[in-house]
């Protein structure tokens, strides 16, 4: 039986007590619970200890490499072309993966999208695409390095369980023992993943307010600024941008109707705020990938990238003419005056949309592809009395009390002769650019 080289408790009292783990002793207390040694709660200690005692930078690079080094390493330096990827910290409303990945292709960039599944009041790309008949989201690495390589181009799957493996392990225990907030776990947690993906750029979408993770910006900054320093120290092209996510994004919440959504968007239509931020993210993943004249308007709105979006979702099984689940049941809400939306928070839509069937308590629970919210108006608008407000969707009527719980509180209707100093300027939804 084998000496180790170092003890958790060790590594545990020095993060406790303020200091700095040195690296080797990083490295193994990673490698020591990846495969069993470390127990569940040595490390919940320890995760405990950094959400308290925070990482310095070479912390937060030697974490995250070492949960890079837990598992495999994919390289698409066989491609031939650049590829770039994007990461969303998630919100209410975001589908924007859905028409940026085929958007980017139409430049022929290779997009290796590699997503997850929603988890309470955060949609998963993955469960918005398999509203979708036929579509699959696991793929094998060959299969998605032959669509890359196609004149397909992107593709959106499952992340295969061989990348970092010690992420899922350390998530799963951040998420039950009140860590999750932690910023140097949050982003060696993305990180890890995206290097070992080996994409030569990435852009992150940094989400604040209401319905974000981060509800606070400067947070929010501090986490962009630090996944921008792990990919940059990591030799991969990074930049972020802050986005607003104190309203919901589009009009649409749930995953049939985000797929809607975002093929008005790809046919040159949908949502402002929507459209806006597909083409920001466009736009630096285009510029990291050494277009930075690419014309992404003219893309969307000539059928460039309808095309690839049909091509894509074909490459996959699915139908992209098939006819997307609808809802047996709705329940509209409408205005109880004349006047103006001044508010609209974002976390009780999400919540809302979650317990309508949505998303998911748990990780095994499947969601319902047709239940959601779609929205009639949004803050800074002016409605008439009756007038639709949103129209909630399930498949089953009982499922509305809980929703419409939810959303109690979460807007306001205001006369508009009150509401001028109280409606928001609809301003951009990019609020910072954040690089090394």
């Amino acid at each position: 039986m084998s000496v180790e080289p170092f003890d958790a408790v060790d590594v545990i009292r020095a993060k406790r007590d303020g200091g700095a783990v040195p690296e080797p002793a990083l490295r193994w207390m990673v490698d020591a619970y990846t495969r069993g040694y470390v127990s569940d709660a040595q490390m919940a200690s320890f995760a405990m200890a950094v959400f308290q005692r925070g990482m310095g930078r070479d912390e937060i690079r030697v974490l995250t490499d070492a949960m890079i080094a837990s598992g495999e390493r994919m390289s698409f330096a066989s491609l031939g072309k650049k590829t770039v990827d994007k990461h969303s910290t998630g919100g209410v409303g975001d589908k924007i993966t859905l028409p940026l990945a085929p958007l980017v292709a139409s430049f022929g960039v290779a997009v290796p999208q590699l997503s997850g599944r929603g988890l309470g009041h955060t949609g998963g790309t993955l469960d918005k695409l398999e509203s979708i008949p036929g579509w699959r989201a696991a793929l094998s690495n060959e299969e998605m390095f032959a669509q890359m390589q196609s004149e397909v181009g992107a593709v959106i799957c499952a992340a295969g369980s061989g990348l970092a493996p010690a992420d899922k392990k350390l998530y799963a225990l951040r998420d039950v023992t009140g860590t999750v907030e932690a910023i140097p776990l949050i982003a060696s947690s993305i990180m890890s993943k995206k290097i070992a993906e080996g994409t030569d750029a990435l852009v992150l979408d940094v989400k604040f307010g209401s319905g974000a993770f981060m509800q606070d910006i400067d947070r929010a900054r501090e986490l962009a600024r630090t996944m921008v320093a792990l990919g940059t120290d990591s030799g991969v092209a990074t930049t972020a941008l802050l986005t607003d996510m104190n309203v919901p994004l589009g009009l649409a919440i749930g995953n049939a109707n985000e797929v809607r959504e975002s093929v008005e968007v790809l046919g040159g239509g949908g949502p402002a705020d929507v459209r806006e931020l597909t083409i920001a993210l466009a736009r630096e993943m285009l510029t990291l990938a050494g277009q930075p004249d690419a014309d992404v308007e003219a893309a969307l709105d000539d059928g460039r990238a309808m095309d690839s979006w049909n091509a894509m979702i074909r490459a996959q099984g699915g139908d992209p003419d098939a006819a997307l689940p609808t809802a047996r049941e709705t329940h509209v809400v409408t205005a109880p005056a004349d006047g103006v939306v001044t508010r609209m928070d974002a976390l009780p839509f999400g919540i809302a949309a979650w317990r309508l069937g949505a998303g998911r308590a748990r990780a095994e629970d499947p969601v319902v592809f047709e239940a959601g919210i779609d929205l009639h108006a949004k803050p800074g608008d002016r409605v008439s009395a009756g007038q639709p407000l949103f129209t909630l969707s399930a498949a089953d009527e009982a499922r509305f009390a809980r929703a419409l719980e939810a959303l109690e509180g979460s807007w306001e209707l205001r006369p508009a002769e009150e509401s001028d100093h109280r409606a928001p300027a609809r301003g951009s939804i990019v609020r910072e650019r954040i690089t090394a």
